[in-house]
């Protein structure tokens, strides 16, 4: 089962080009929509996911048409927002019950299995009873992942799925998903490139409505291998060196900056060479440099 993308195109009125001929394979597993805020993300998820059409293109799940097939293509989906609504005075069982209902689990031994199995594999069992407006934002984003999960979806999408979790949240969210990924499509899209860094196989970048880069991290990291430079500067020299140079990234480190260049050889005495991370990646297609 793969996911086939092709010529995919939406402009918003006032002419934004939201998706500009969009192109990708995306195979079973975890694989990963990077890009920053604006970049088109969303309006691709939202689009397999049919809750709106391209101006052109085609998406087809195996041999299904996503968008001549919505009702067929909603029985194997599995989506999660950025933002969801629930009802907040509700608690997690009777919501998930409800949602299993509507997706067209009606016998009541059947749903109640289904929806005690769910509450354990994302760890929210000892929780069932409580109301979701007690719910932390990682509790809130494990029941997101639940209520996507009913009906067992081949396909999952999942939209800046850890923004604004803690640290341990992000890593019980990390473990939830990757095990999830181990027999489905599960589509990452976000603007943190630790989230891919650390869960994907399969990444692309978008930006801009358009693909810069589609494959393995590890080919994205081949194609710029041996170009990044690091230094570390003063804070009023930021403005002069990005003047001069292609800088891509710039991180504090005790308290200094430290400016990331791409280059094919030293800029100037006092950078050296560092090996590059997907970050680095990211920026530099996003400068239009890779």
């Amino acid at each position: 089962m793969e996911l086939r993308i092709q010529g995919l195109t939406k402009v918003y009125k006032g002419g934004v080009r939201a998706l500009d001929d969009v192109s990708l394979t995306i195979p079973c597993g975890l694989y990963g929509l990077l890009g920053p805020n604006g970049a088109g993300k969303s309006t691709l998820m939202r689009t397999i996911a049919t809750l709106q059409d391209p101006d052109s293109g085609s998406i087809r799940l195996g041999d299904l048409d996503v968008l001549r097939r919505k009702e067929e293509v909603r029985k194997t989906l599995g989506y999660l927002p950025q933002d969801f609504g629930v009802y907040p005075r509700v608690n997690a069982e009777d919501m998930l019950s409800h949602i299993a209902l509507l997706k067209g689990i009606v016998k009541r031994k059947e749903r109640k299995e289904a929806v005690h199995a769910l509450l354990h594999r994302v760890n929210l069992w000892d929780h069932r009873r409580k109301l979701l407006t007690g719910f932390s934002g990682g509790m809130r984003q494990r029941f997101g992942i639940a209520q996507a999960l009913i009906g067992s979806p081949e396909l999952l999408i999942v939209d800046e799925p850890t923004a604004g979790l803690d640290p341990g949240e992000r890593n019980r969210f990390y473990n939830l998903l990757a095990e999830i990924g181990e027999n489905v499509i599960v589509i990452l899209s976000t603007h943190i490139v630790q989230d891919v860094m650390e869960l994907c196989s399969n990444m692309a970048i978008i930006h801009q409505g358009r693909v810069l880069f589609a494959g393995a991290p590890d080919r994205a990291l081949e194609g710029i291998a041996g170009r990044i430079w690091q230094k570390s500067i003063q804070r009023d020299d930021v403005k002069e060196y990005t003047s001069r140079f292609p800088v891509i990234s710039t991180k504090l480190s005790a308290g200094r900056p430290q400016i990331h260049v791409f280059a094919d050889s030293s800029p100037e005495a006092g950078f050296v060479p560092v090996a590059p991370d997907l970050e680095d990646v990211f920026f530099a297609s996003i400068a239009g440099l890779h």
